[in-house]
């Protein structure tokens, strides 16, 4: 079985997972399918909840999403507008970036980069995390040559990781999202703390013991998400701690107490930024809610490689073709070869791939 048929499985355990190195669903994150994945989601949950249970939590809801309302100047590949309208499969860039935590102001990079599928018809939500040292060419900045898929936000903001990440894989890309870390660490202090059991015992700043159900605040999060030299995947692993503490962190804030406070509401405001107007999520909470029916989880695999004295992680034609494979099957779209020919240059875009 390949490692993106997931039909009729059943989670595995931390080790198959860990000498696999892939990363499926665990039992905690199954207990959470009903709730989407991302702050984008939160929102949705907001506004859904609004919808149906008050009108003055609908209107904090509305609020919210004109506060983190920042379109950005990308000629959108497809009518997003009409397919949310339709109900029809759409992509969702979901970005976290390394700003907004100790002090830091500077632009930042995005450390996380998920690509976020939602098919209603199939009742499934697809998540497919990207390296954020994948080797690439930042779209309007190829005359710097190669350079890592998370520094592509830093030379020009959600606008150049769209179009890189589209260039990358030859996917379209319909919505970003985007966190930073800070928001992170506030929203689990909003909804009061989360209870994880870690994947795996380490220090950082913290003592994490494997399995054992820890009560974590927002800084303690933090630094289970950060630490990523000491564990055996790299990145990899990170990429799925991030997620399991997202998951927590949606869980718990489902509780619409939670989310009513005015320490959440101003957390999502402060901390997240989005192109779905309000409207756009009132359609994808009355209409995609059933995609967290079946949730899949994987990630690009990229092998280290030394690049002008820099290390990255370059993921093979074959590999990357599957993604691309994934991503554009899910959106029901036509198969096509994806980006960056590694017969021509591995870092120069192929032609007509918009």
């Amino acid at each position: 079985m390949g490692r993106h048929d997931y039909d009729n499985q059943q989670p595995d355990t931390d080790s198959s997972r860990e000498a696999s190195g892939h990363h499926q669903l665990s039992p905690g994150v199954l207990l959470a399918r009903k709730i989407f994945f991302g702050i984008l989601l939160v929102v949705v949950v907001i506004i859904s909840w609004g919808l149906i249970r008050a009108s003055h939590l609908y209107t904090q809801a509305k609020t919210t999403s004109q506060k983190i309302y920042a379109p950005v100047q990308v000629t959108k590949q497809r009518k997003t507008h009409t397919l949310l309208q339709q109900g029809q499969p759409i992509s969702i860039l979901l970005m976290g970036t390394d700003t907004g935590a100790y002090g830091r102001t500077y632009t930042g990079r995005t450390d996380t980069l998920i690509v976020m599928v939602l098919n209603p018809e199939r009742k499934n939500m697809t998540l497919i995390s990207l390296p954020r040292d994948a080797a690439v060419t930042v779209s309007d900045h190829e005359e710097e040559g190669v350079a890592k898929l998370n520094s592509a936000y830093t030379y020009g903001g959600p606008k150049a990781a769209i179009k890189t990440v589209q260039n990358y894989l030859n996917i379209p890309i319909d919505y970003y999202m985007l966190v930073n870390m800070g928001g992170l660490s506030n929203m689990v202090n909003a909804v009061g703390g989360i209870d994880i059991k870690p994947l795996l015992t380490f220090k950082y700043y913290y003592n994490f013991t494997k399995d054992k159900l820890t009560h974590m605040n927002g800084d303690m999060a933090l630094q289970y998400c950060r630490m990523r030299h000491d564990d055996p995947l790299g990145d990899y692993g990170r990429q799925t701690r991030q997620r399991q503490v997202m998951m927590a962190v949606l869980k718990k804030a489902i509780n619409i107490k939670a989310m009513a406070t005015d320490e959440f509401l101003k957390s999502v405001t402060k901390q997240a930024r989005t192109d779905l107007t309000f409207d756009d999520l009132t359609m994808l909470a009355l209409k995609y809610r059933q995609t967290t029916t079946k949730i899949d989880s994987t990630h690009l695999q990229g092998v280290g490689k030394e690049i002008n004295g820099v290390d990255f992680e370059v993921a093979s034609q074959e590999e990357k073709q599957k993604i691309t494979n994934l991503i554009r099957k899910n959106l029901n779209l036509e198969v096509r070869t994806t980006g960056y020919d590694s017969n021509i240059s591995p870092y120069q875009p192929l032609p007509n791939n918009q």
